[in-house]
């Protein structure tokens, strides 16, 4: 059992694994920068070190520093959370040469599924349906980049091997600007991701966005925790998300989520982890794997019972996964909205100081939240200041507490994204199930 554990992170994820640590008896240690002194894991930790400036590449992303605390308070364990560091192999490689634990996949890991061409090619080799598209990298010959497209079928997708976020993607409709729509990505994921790489997938025109949750423990067990649809989303990022995702038959949520355990078995994956997939046509298609903890990750945890960080605490610990897969029993339905520091039209930040906070309760209603009355939202972070979940046993019951508890939500001093949470929960289409990833912003741009 690790002893004492410092979250490399801030805002709720940081609370979120200060509980689950405090539970398992875990001493906390909470680096901060200047900005985010008065957070709440910040107060409530064992330990509090300032780490540098707001700026997130001298405070939360200054790799020396994390260290350097770790080593002056004896901690032995460094959860990364989501974001920042999470997915850095660098860093997870530096934590462990270090002496200390990282609380997630090794660093081979994290640089395998980092790399979309080196996971495709894993997910392909254990069975785990992909995306048509080329084998790997594009070759430098354009005839034979021509071939590719052709057998592929447009439209198309040519995307960065080292992209993510939604960034170093471009949607290629026809052969005529192949080649010149190659070149500007290679140059775009040169300048933003170090990698001109790019490789060339179908481009699929209505798909939804659903994932699987895993849990590995790097010593042969592994099991999967269902699937959740993250499909209402806006500039690639999720606003939305519920489990399980609706309209999915048992026995295809099951046969798809053993691949996934299959895959982690082959790449002696450990930790908690997400595979992500494009669903079009009762067809799943690899596109990534998150080798980290989810924001969404509670949606899961309501559903199955089961408690993704302190699982992920335990792991690390060497300890072996504490369920099977016949233990897991998926029961109900959760749902997930991101409340956002935003303006909820122009979605323009909206730091500042949150005069009241008022968090909804009541059965089957959990908030995941950093802020409290006030509390000053700082302007140099990621605007997530909450999730708000609920759960029930159908998909309806759930979405009759989700609209209860957005009314009874109060942040008063800033505008937030509650409001088009409001109107998404009552949307005839989104009550329906199963809108696909273009729904969100096609709604939008149309009320324009």
């Amino acid at each position: 059992m690790l002893e004492k554990v410092l979250i490399a992170n801030r805002g709720e994820i940081a609370l979120r694994v200060l509980r689950a640590c405090k539970e398992l008896g875990i001493k906390t240690v909470a680096v901060h920068s200047t900005a985010d002194r008065d957070l709440k894991h910040v107060r409530l930790a064992d330990e509090a070190v300032c780490i540098g400036p707001p700026p997130s590449a001298q405070s939360y992303l200054n790799v020396p520093s994390i260290i350097s605390v770790a080593e002056l308070t004896n901690a032995d364990g460094i959860h990364p959370g989501y974001g920042f560091l999470s997915e850095n192999a660098d860093f997870a490689e530096q934590v462990e040469k270090s002496g200390f634990t990282f609380i997630g996949p090794t660093a081979d890991t994290i640089r395998l599924m980092g790399d979309k061409v080196s996971a495709k090619q894993q997910m392909q080799r254990t069975g785990v349906p992909t995306v048509p598209g080329s084998e790997g990298a594009l070759p430098d010959d354009p005839d034979e980049v021509i071939r590719i497209a052709r057998d592929i079928g447009f439209p198309v997708i040519v995307k960065a091997a080292a992209g993510g976020g939604g960034r170093g993607m471009r949607v290629v409709h026809n052969e005529e600007v192949l080649l010149s729509s190659i070149q500007v990505t290679q140059s775009e994921a040169q300048a933003a991701f170090g990698s001109p790489v790019v490789y060339m997938e179908k481009f699929l025109q209505r798909p939804r966005h659903v994932e699987i949750q895993v849990l590995a423990d790097g010593q042969g067990n592994a099991v999967h925790l269902g699937d959740r649809d993250c499909s209402l989303q806006r500039r690639h990022q999720k606003v939305i998300e519920e489990a399980p995702a609706p309209g999915i038959d048992d026995a295809l949520r099951n046969e798809i989520g053993d691949a996934c355990v299959r895959a982690c078995l082959d790449m002696g994956y450990r930790g908690a982890g997400t595979f992500e997939f494009l669903f079009e046509d009762n067809g799943f298609y690899f596109i990534e794997m998150n080798t980290r903890v989810q924001v969404e990750h509670p949606v899961t945890e309501m559903i199955s019972g089961v408690d993704i960080v302190r699982e992920q605490l335990l792991i690390a610990g060497g300890a072996p996964l504490s369920i099977k897969q016949e233990d897991v029993s998926l029961k109900g339905h959760s749902i997930e909205c991101r409340i956002n520091a935003e303006d909820p039209r122009t979605f323009m930040p909206s730091p500042g100081t949150i005069k009241t906070f008022h968090a909804p309760g009541g059965h089957g209603v959990r908030v995941d939240s950093h802020v409290y009355s006030g509390y000053t939202v700082p302007p140099h972070y990621d605007s997530l200041i909450g999730k708000l979940i609920t759960f029930a046993d159908t998909r309806e019951a759930a979405l009759i507490k989700m609209r209860q508890a957005l009314d009874e939500l109060v942040v008063d001093g800033i505008r937030t994204n509650a409001a088009l949470h409001r109107e998404l929960v009552t949307d005839s289409s989104f009550m329906a199930g199963g809108v696909s990833i273009h729904y969100l912003e096609s709604k939008l741009e149309h009320e324009r």
